[in-house]
């Protein structure tokens, strides 16, 4: 997977998409775009999430909920600075566990456990 940059995200989603999908059986796939390295017992890094379906023909790069960019076409991607902020973002979304990849071009996946998924009603 080479870098994700924010002008190469075509295909993106927000948080509220992002969560509905993940009970829906999506997966959360974390992507480090810049080796972690640990300061004063945080984790700095840059991380960015994807959602995916399991044969990995669906993929959408996580946005803000609102961009606050100058420009109207750039498209910025939601990027976590600390291991702290991507693992209480996964905690949100009902994920039990998180694997935070620590070396540029890492790659985690995550998925929420069996009892968290929405039941189909049909």
């Amino acid at each position: 997977m080479s870098s994700i940059q924010d002008n190469e995200a075509p295909n993106v989603i927000t948080e509220t998409r992002f969560r509905t999908l993940m009970q829906s059986g999506y997966l959360a796939e974390v992507y480090c775009q810049s080796s972690a390295f640990n300061k004063s017992a945080v984790w700095y890094g840059v991380w960015v999430i994807r959602i995916i379906d399991e044969d990995r023909t669906f993929m959408k790069l996580l946005v803000p909920a609102r961009s606050m960019s100058d420009k109207h076409d750039e498209i910025r991607i939601r990027e976590f600075k600390t291991a702290n902020g991507l693992i209480s973002f996964l905690a949100s979304m009902g994920c039990t566990h998180a694997n935070v990849p620590l070396q540029e071009g890492g790659v985690s996946t995550h998925a929420l456990p069996v009892e968290l998924l929405a039941k189909d009603e049909g």
